[in-house]
């Protein structure tokens, strides 16, 4: 677990990430390195695009966080066996790579299974579902730059996908010039300021609009 824990995992970048990161870099004016993105080990990357990095830190990279042992039922009785829970989040295509990470980790001596597996999912851009999505947040917000954005968690959208359906996440708001928008996330008083919520009502109205025309 400890091997686990500390192992870094190399960058790795699927095309909605790559076209986050050069958007990203472009609006805080960086050139693309000599070797290209993926040649820059994680943090050196996150720090190449400064701020707007928490954007993609999550999916740069399959990651592996080790999160509960169980172990014994007794404090005097030396248990037989030990179990523990890691939550790995995979990226799209490398499924295989994340598995032979993990035998190396664990070694001979450990058997290890996934507990819950879900598919990870990645939809195409460049699709006119995308166009009018980004229409919409920039007539509400002129001069903003689109950034493709792939989400590190669980969505519905792995449920549509088993039925052949290509889902996009949207959910747009206008947040207010240093709003921490993730600092809130899963907090005590998670929320959003009530000119995010109106600004998002608008787009989505613009949204449905032009794409059901």
């Amino acid at each position: 677990m400890a091997r686990i824990g500390a192992y870094r995992w190399p960058v790795r970048l699927i095309p909605t990430v790559r076209a986050a990161v050069a958007a990203i870099a472009e609006a805080a004016g960086r050139a693309e390195p000599a070797g290209g993105f993926g040649t820059l080990e994680p943090d050196d990357l996150l720090a190449y695009l400064g701020p707007a990095a928490v954007l993609v830190a999550g999916t740069i990279r399959n990651s592996a966080n080790p999160t509960m042992l169980q172990a014994g039922y007794k404090v005097n009785v030396i248990p037989d066996e030990a179990v523990g829970y890691v939550d790995g989040r995979v990226l799209p295509g490398y499924e295989e790579e994340f598995r032979a990470a993990l035998d190396e980790l664990t070694g001979p001596d450990v058997n290890w299974e996934c507990a819950h597996q879900e598919i990870p999912l990645e939809a195409p851009l460049g699709t006119p579902v995308m166009a009018s999505m980004a229409q919409a947040l920039l007539a509400e917000d002129p001069g903003s730059t689109i950034v493709p954005y792939c989400m590190s968690g669980g969505t519905d959208a792995k449920h549509f996908a088993r039925l052949g359906m290509t889902c996009y996440g949207f959910t747009p708001m206008v947040l207010p010039p240093g709003y921490d928008y993730y600092a809130m996330f899963h907090g005590t008083d998670e929320r959003i300021p009530l000119s995010a919520l109106e600004s998002g009502v608008r787009v989505m109205d613009r949204f449905l609009s032009t794409a059901a025309s």
